[in-house]
């Protein structure tokens, strides 16, 4: 563990400050502390747009890259798949007529 995972823990409260944990449990308090402690609609929405802005969305071809490889792995795997099965019923269907 870190010291900004035990930093982080500590404002929880899962852990105490000389950093041995807490067992005890929730208390009233503590849920009604944490109810104060969230965001508005109006504030929850910015962050979330905020946070958006920071993924690395591909370019147009790559997703018509991507698109194009996961098709053909799909029609691949397709037919390999019909391709045993039909394979094996055959081979099966063999067996049994002797």
């Amino acid at each position: 563990m870190n010291r900004e995972q035990k930093r982080m823990m500590q404002r929880q409260g899962q852990v105490g400050a000389d950093g041995a944990t807490s067992s005890r449990r929730t208390s009233a308090q503590d849920v009604q502390r944490r109810r104060g402690q969230r965001a508005t609609p109006r504030q929850f929405f910015r962050e979330i747009r905020e946070e958006m802005r920071q993924v690395a969305w591909p370019t147009r071809p790559e997703v018509i890259n991507y698109t194009a490889i996961v098709l053909f792995v799909l029609i691949f795997m397709t037919a390999l798949i019909f391709g045993l099965g039909f394979g094996f019923s055959k081979f099966v269907t063999f067996l049994f007529q002797k």
